[in-house]
């Protein structure tokens, strides 16, 4: 199996971006899907993630500002992040939950900056 993540990229504070992460392998179905993140000399963190049949849950960070979704025929996952913030600047990972077993893509970078 392995997680394709796209999207990242450098934007203004307030701006948006849109990030994507595609699953391929031997799959039969992918249970919770999620993006962590990870910024300089910080731990990794939950963002979002998304079950099989939709149920969201979101970090107090980006509560109200990041969107989860998924697309369950294309074994893809989304994240839409606005009003974007200096302090939402880190890698990205996604991440897939497949039969018990927890699997990362290789991380996009998100940089706020003006």
């Amino acid at each position: 199996v392995q997680l394709q993540a796209s999207g990242g990229g450098l934007v203004q504070p307030g701006g948006s971006l849109r990030l994507s992460c595609a699953a391929s392998g031997s799959i039969f179905s992918i249970d919770d899907m999620g993006w962590f993140r990870q910024a300089p000399e910080k731990q990794r963190e939950l963002v979002a993630r998304v079950s099989r049949g939709g149920s969201t849950y979101y970090a107090d960070s980006a509560k109200g500002r990041f969107t989860i979704s998924r697309d369950n025929a294309k074994n893809t996952v989304y994240l839409q992040m606005s009003n974007l913030k200096p302090e939402d600047t880190a890698v990205y990972f996604c991440m897939s939950v497949i039969r018990s077993r927890l699997y990362w893509g290789q991380g996009t970078l998100v940089t706020v900056s003006s």
